[in-house]
């Protein structure tokens, strides 16, 4: 389940290979109600107990488990007798705007970063709760069960109430040297930590469905089998490289879609002034290893340009915004895409256009050029977290590994590759189901262990290959791009 859509994927092995068939699809998004922005709870669960619906009646006893990912850091809160307390408020919403300098002047902004490894973003689950409490908020006294956003749908289907780690790491108050909840740290805030629950880990079994469910959905034979439940999380599960135990690994990866999320697997935290310095974040993954990563923004530039743009009348899809910036003049103007301005603009096109005149640029002149300043400027930023990874790791990365559905963007993968000057790799698409699915394949005694399920992608999926071109237009081009970063 994504920012944007949700999807039921049915993963087929055979104990060789795995195949994917999509069996469901659904819409998601922000709801604006009052100028607040919710995710509508309620209607994400009807549409996943739609697709399981689908999926009993096309395979039934054949599925053997379930398992849900979504984003990270949102949430839900139950009150007594496990009553949802509204429904949880969005990533992009807009009461978090100042929290980060609000809670740096409660705990110091090291100190934070001393529990948690984690990247400092205006949303994560940290602010968002001291939010709720500096607002009086009545929820937090009555509330009894934190909830992050796919545990919600992991109770929904079993009656099952856990954290799983992977998306508990993205909360900014789970400490990943100890693998549990950094208490101390909310007690500094006066948060309460009695709402916070057991930590399981990816694999899981957390029983059946719900006996109602299984009546309605038919799925009689599957258990419900916690994934990394954070997508980000079984996306990198997903990225067929291999790491030889005991050397550093010569590649990084990039999880491509809304988001953009780049990094390394580290076999631990790696929680230094050199991570703080460059705003790492420290994210639980599969097998008892990290994600050192960074949050970028991603595709999301180029989404609502076009949403807006369709807003006007255009109708535009995939293809047409391709060929607008294929024909636009490239390396002319930069945007740092993560500033706040892009953070949730009413208009996106104009906020890259505003950007590009305040910082004394050319101001693109039509479509073809904001398309072709947001992709030149995602794949500039690449470069630049490119050499914050190889700092971080002591060494030169050879290859990058983009995975997720933004490798369907060949622009964008090529423009990766000519900024960093680096053998690209993307593939497989799907990676977030995948390593979703590979998890539940383990946890059934069918893969023997996460190596292993790599080894399966490897065979199961073609990856696209990329090579730098161009490179010293880029080179000249990054100093312009440091300058306004």
């Amino acid at each position: 389940m994504g920012a944007s859509s949700g999807r039921h994927l049915a993963g087929f092995f055979n104990g060789e290979k795995l195949r994917l068939e999509e069996v469901f699809r659904f819409e998601n998004g922000a709801v604006d109600v009052d100028g607040k922005l919710y995710w509508d709870l309620l209607g994400l669960w009807t549409s996943v107990r739609r697709g399981l619906q689908k999926a009993g009646a096309e395979m039934g006893k054949d599925i053997v488990s379930v398992g849900v990912d979504t984003w990270g850091v949102d949430f839900g809160l139950l009150g007594p007798g496990d009553e949802l307390l509204g429904n949880p408020l969005h990533y992009r919403d807009a009461r978090t705007n100042d929290m980060p300098e609000r809670a740096f002047s409660i705990v110091p902004r090291e100190e934070i970063f001393r529990h948690t490894g984690l990247q400092f973003l205006q949303f994560n689950t940290l602010f968002q709760l001291l939010a709720m409490k500096l607002a009086g908020s009545p929820l937090l006294d009555i509330a009894q069960t934190l909830l992050m956003v796919p545990d919600l749908f992991h109770w929904l289907l079993t009656g099952v109430k856990c954290n799983e780690m992977t998306e508990a790491s993205t909360s900014q108050f789970y400490n990943p040297v100890t693998g549990g909840w950094a208490t101390e740290l909310l007690d500094k805030f006066d948060l309460p930590t009695g709402i916070l629950g057991k930590i399981e880990q990816p694999g899981t079994d957390l029983g059946p469905l719900r006996a109602n469910l299984v009546t309605e959905t038919r799925l009689s034979a599957a258990k419900v089998i916690l994934p990394a439940s954070h997508d980000t999380g079984s996306a990198v599960m997903a990225v067929p490289a291999r790491s030889v135990a005991g050397e550093r690994p010569d590649w990084c990866y990039i999880s491509l879609g809304t988001w953009a999320l780049m990094g390394i697997e580290s076999p631990r935290p790696v929680i230094n002034d050199t991570v703080l310095k460059h705003n790492f974040t420290n994210e639980g993954g599969v097998g008892n290893t990290s994600r050192v990563l960074k949050n970028i923004t991603g595709l999301w530039l180029l989404q609502e340009c076009r949403r807006i743009w369709n807003l006007a009348g255009r109708n535009w899809d995939w293809e047409d915004l391709n060929g607008l910036s294929a024909a636009a003049e490239p390396l002319v103007s930069f945007i740092d895409p993560d500033v706040s301005d892009f953070v949730a603009p009413a208009n996106m096109p104009e906020a890259i256009c505003e950007f590009c005149r305040r910082s004394g640029q050319r101001v693109p002149a039509d479509e073809g050029a904001v398309l072709r300043c947001a992709q030149d400027s995602l794949a500039m930023k690449f470069r630049h977290v490119l050499a914050m990874c190889e700092e971080i790791v002591g060494g030169r990365l050879e290859t990058i590994h983009i995975v997720g559905g933004g490798t369907r963007n060949r622009q964008v993968c090529q423009a990766a590759a000519d900024a960093c000057g680096r053998r690209l790799v993307t593939g497989p698409i799907e990676a977030t189901a995948i390593g979703n699915v590979m998890v539940q394949a383990v946890a059934a005694g069918d893969v023997a262990s996460i190596a292993e399920a790599r080894e399966v992608v490897r065979r199961s999926f073609d990856v696209e290959e990329y090579e730098p071109q161009n490179t010293p237009a880029w080179d000249d081009a990054y100093e312009k791009f440091l300058e306004i970063h």
